[in-house]
């Protein structure tokens, strides 16, 4: 064989080299810029002081609605510890993770991290401090029916409650659980849930309430209910 074909067949040889490296540079660099947009969507999340959606998301990072939604995936995937999010130098990419004590949950129609579940009693214990803060049962159940009768004015939350509700509604309001939603055409303020409602009972959207159908009473009962109601 000549020296010519011997370095002929060399040429081949030497570009798959130079191609399995820069594969090889290709993919540090995407696993470096993985990385790189996970760091950046935490430090969206924790200076966000509401849910963040993925198209408010993606337009921060420059990135498509998708692709954003899949960062916020892998992001909520690393902190239950299923898998690692990051793919750093291409190793340990999908390895189990260490359980945190926070989670990144959907909730009011984005993202928000939160204290994990499990850790409840001792974050209530370590914030409150023994103190009562929880609603009363008069305010959980003035919130239950604004939460099913909304848009809904005080009036008729009175008469389905059968006790004033004034103290009540305003309280509410400053907890920024209800907010103002119009007039009816008498003048009154119509009232209905707000995103901080949705946050405060875990749910994404109305739609996650429990279904009211099972507690109700029967039809002649709710007949009496209401003949009780309009003769006020």
């Amino acid at each position: 064989m000549s020296a010519d074909a011997s370095a002929g067949q060399a040429v081949p040889e030497a570009d798959g080299e130079e191609a399995r490296a820069a594969e090889g540079a290709v993919g540090a660099v995407s696993a470096a810029a993985s990385d790189e947009l996970l760091a950046a969507a935490e430090a969206v999340l924790v200076v966000s002081d509401e849910p963040v959606t993925a198209a408010a998301l993606g337009a921060a990072l420059g990135l498509e609605e998708k692709e954003a939604e899949a960062l916020l995936e892998a992001l909520a995937a690393e902190y239950r510890g299923e898998a690692a999010a990051g793919t750093t130098a291409g190793a340990g990419a999908g390895t189990p993770g260490r359980r945190r004590g926070f989670i990144l949950r959907r909730v009011a129609g984005g993202w928000r991290l939160a204290s994990a579940p499990e850790h409840a009693g001792i974050v209530e214990s370590f914030v409150v401090g023994g103190a009562a803060a929880r609603l009363s049962q008069a305010a959980l159940e003035t919130l239950a029916v604004i939460a099913y009768r909304q848009p809904v004015t005080r009036g008729r939350i009175a008469a389905i409650r059968g006790v004033n509700v004034d103290g009540v509604v305003r309280t509410l309001h400053a907890r920024g659980l209800i907010e103002e939603a119009g007039n009816e055409t008498s003048g009154a303020i119509l009232y209905r849930t707000t995103n901080e409602f949705l946050e405060y009972l875990g749910i994404d959207s109305l739609d996650g309430l429990p279904p009211l159908a099972p507690h109700l009473p029967d039809a002649s009962q709710l007949e009496d209910i209401e003949h009780e109601t309009e003769t006020r």
